[in-house]
This record gives structure tokens, C-alpha cells and sequence, in this order.
């Protein structure tokens, strides 16, 4: 069967929603923390050199940027069609080619000609180093778009907090350029202790935060749900993580155009000046669930629903819960991307479960892609549980028509 023909008989078989396979990736300079369900043997599936597995990529048509080593379509979803036991994979890049407004409305398909976002779980143990994704006027430079994100700490997911549930945001007031030169100067030396200019937020499950292009950042251990502009742009500010992990150098220089590696000067253009020491950043960025409809009406229907991420124009999400022993239709201006955190029943044409644990490798029912024209039209979800809520995170592309940023 050819990919369009696999792709329209994938759309008809979930009538305009599109079953996803787990999509895992690894990352060199991190430590798995191991709450995002993978089997304890397979947290190095794709080799120690590869380092662990700790992100799981939701809804993506951005390629993995890993280097040398990396695999072929990593990082990239792929949509699953299954008929008579047989089973079938199409990358899910392949299907907005082929579907184009049909599946995620014209409106993002006339302006940006695919998808412009995914998300993903990130999960390490210990913290990331101080990093920044570039704004998009320096992510051109190398042929790349700036990177928005956003970061909100399930709850299903965070049984424990790992080493260092805090998260360094930009510089402290006060912080002078020349301060942050002299740090990025001795980068081979070191420990070049970028995060004493910082400051750290401690991190809460239920909540998050925005994170706008150009602020440095270095993401604490929780694991993280973070919806993000369609790209894998970055370079990392800080050499050494506690005392016990390196960043190569090579990783500083990163997403630098070639003319420039070796130039502090080009390192700190990067950065987004103001918005590294706002005194108000936590004011700015900081958000905890905003409902989407006074909670006492959606419970009388059956469910709840909150904004989670809705600080961006780039992204959104929100967290849907069907209360136990409901059935529900809830409709979407916009196509999404969405994942399973708790509970089993039934959306739309399909069974949806929550794994315990997945295997490398191994298919699921727990991450789907839903067309625009079914979100409109209402996606029934029941819950056939006596006793457990089923909740789902659901991710939204650019211009979300349904998002009040300031509301």
C-alpha cells in the first residue's frame, strides 16, 4: 500500500483522528529519570553511546538534532494504521503533506505549510545545564526558526522529584553583560558557575512556566510536559552540572553560524537582554491551570478542563479530565495533539489507555492526533470507570482561536 493510500485509510479509520506510535528520544548529556513509563531495560535501547532515553516526543514533525550518531526519522511521530492484525506506519510529516488543511485546518496550513509545533515529556534526574533556545532572528542564521516553550509538571508523572526540582530563569537584576562574558570566557577551564549570576524557582506539580526565546534557562527535575515551536535550536551556556557532569564545549558553540564560533560577543546577542532580568519574571511567566469555563458548570457535565500552557502565541495546551462514569463531547476551533496521563475508556472511534509500561518498540493507545474538522465537530470521550478520572493533555498549534492570552 502506498503512503497516501495508508495515510487516507488511517484518517478513515479514526474518523479524523490519527493513532500515534511512541516516539522516544535520547540524550547524550542526561540521566534518565524514569518516570515516563519506558521499561527499566530499555532506558538504553538505542545504546549507552546514545546516552538514556529521557523524552518522549508528542505530535512531531521536527527531527531530533542528536549529532552525528543520530537515528534516521528520530524525533520525528509516526501515525499507525492496523487492519487484520497487520500494521502499518507512516510518518506523521508525510500525513500533513498529504492531508494538509484537512487534517490540521487550512488556516495553519496556508500560513506555515505544516505543523509548527510539538511537545514532549522531559525527564531527567538531575537538572539540564543553564541553556537558551535563539529568537528567531538568530536561529536564521543557521537555517533554523527561534524556539518558544513552555513547561507544565503533571502530576501522574512526578512520583518523585528527582535531584533538583528547581529550575534556574535568566540573571539576577543587577547582572552585567561583562559578568556574564567573563563566565562563557572560561567555558574549557571548568566549572564556569554561570548559575550564581541566576536564580531558582522551585518547581510544583499541577503548575509551570513560559519560557520565551533568548532567556537562559536551566530546567530543573521534574518531569516535564513542554509544548514548543517546531524546532531544536539551542546551545548551552553552563560547562558543568553539580559538580559531575561536562558539557562539551561543542555544545556552547552550537546552532552558531560558523563565522562566529569562538566569538563571545556572538553568544551573548543571543540572549534576550531585558527579559533574562526582568524583576518580574516569575509575574510574567509563571502559570498555574486556568479553567476554560466556570468549574462548576463543566462538572455538572462531567468533566474539567484548563489552560495549562497560554502564555504564547506559538503553542498551547490544556488538561481535559472526564470524571469517572461520564461520557462527554467536547468540541476545539483547532486541531491537536494529545496524550494519555490517567484512566481508559473510549474517544471517538477509538480505545484509549494510560500504559503502566512500554517496552522500546512497542505500540500504544495512548497518543492520538486529532484533525481540526473532527475537534469542531466534537470528539464523545466516555469514561467507564467507577472510580478513576481519565485525563488527557491536549497540544494546540500557533493562534489557538479558542486562547484568550489575557484572560
Amino acid at each position: 500500500m502506498t503512503t497516501d493510500a495508508t495515510v487516507e485509510r488511517a484518517i478513515e479509520q479514526g474518523e479524523g483522528i490519527l493513532r500515534l506510535a511512541p516516539n522516544w528520544v535520547p540524550r547524550s548529556f542526561c540521566i534518565p529519570g524514569r518516570r515516563i513509563k519506558l521499561h527499566p531495560d530499555d532506558y538504553y535501547a538505542m545504546g549507552a553511546e546514545r546516552g538514556g532515553i529521557d523524552e518522549r516526543w508528542f505530535a512531531s514533525t521536527t527531527p531530533a538534532d542528536n549529532g552525528p550518531l543520530t537515528w534516521e526519522n528520530e524525533g520525528l511521530s509516526q501515525v499507525v494504521f492496523e487492519d487484520g492484525g497487520r500494521v502499518q506506519k507512516v510518518l506523521l510529516r508525510e500525513a500533513v503533506q498529504k492531508l494538509k488543511g484537512d487534517l490540521i485546518g487550512d488556516r495553519l496550513w496556508d500560513e506555515y505549510g505544516r505543523w509548527p509545533m510539538y511537545s514532549k515529556f522531559f525527564d531527567n534526574q538531575g537538572p539540564l545545564p543553564h541553556h537558551v533556545h535563539h529568537r528567531d532572528e538568530h536561529a536564521a542564521n543557521v537555517g533554523q526558526l527561534g524556539k518558544p516553550e513552555a513547561y507544565y509538571f503533571p502530576p501522574q508523572v512526578n512520583n518523585h522529584g528527582g535531584d533538583f526540582p528547581f529550575t534556574f530563569f535568566g540573571f539576577r537584576p543587577g547582572t552585567t553583560r561583562d559578568d556574564v562574558r567573563r563566565c562563557l570566557e572560561r567555558f574549557a577551564e571548568g566549572d564556569n558557575r554561570i548559575t550564581n549570576l541566576s536564580r531558582a524557582y522551585q518547581l510544583e506539580p499541577g503548575t509551570g512556566w513560559n519560557v520565551p526565546p533568548g532567556v537562559l534557562h536551566a530546567p530543573g527535575s521534574l518531569c516535564t510536559y513542554e509544548p514548543q515551536r517546531a524546532s531544536d535550536v539551542f546551545a548551552m551556556y553552563q560547562s558543568v552540572i553539580q559538580n559531575r557532569q561536562v558539557v562539551p564545549e561543542e555544545l556552547l558553540w552550537k546552532d552558531t553560524p560558523e563565522g562566529r564560533v569562538g566569538d563571545v560577543d556572538y553568544l551573548l546577542e543571543v540572549l534576550d537582554w531585558e527579559a533574562n532580568v526582568d524583576e518580574r519574571f516569575a509575574e510574567h511567566n509563571f502559570m498555574r491551570p486556568r479553567p476554560v469555563r466556570l468549574v462548576e458548570e463543566m462538572e455538572a457535565e462531567g468533566y474539567r478542563e484548563s489552560w495549562v500552557c497560554y502564555r504564547s502565541s506559538a503553542f498551547s495546551a490544556k488538561e481535559l479530565t472526564v470524571l469517572p462514569g461520564r461520557s462527554v463531547t467536547i468540541r476545539d476551533a483547532a486541531a491537536y495533539g494529545m496524550i494519555m496521563m490517567q484512566g481508559h475508556g473510549r474517544m471517538g472511534a477509538w480505545e484509549v489507555e494510560t500504559p503502566a509500561l512500554i517496552r522500546f518498540g512497542q505500540l500504544t493507545a495512548d497518543e492520538f492526533f486529532v484533525s481540526e474538522a473532527a475537534a469542531r465537530e466534537g470528539v464523545t470521550i466516555e469514561n467507564p470507570s467507577r472510580s478513576d478520572p481519565l485525563v488527557m493533555l491536549k497540544h494546540f498549534g500557533p493562534g489557538n482561536p479558542d486562547l484568550n492570552r489575557e484572560g
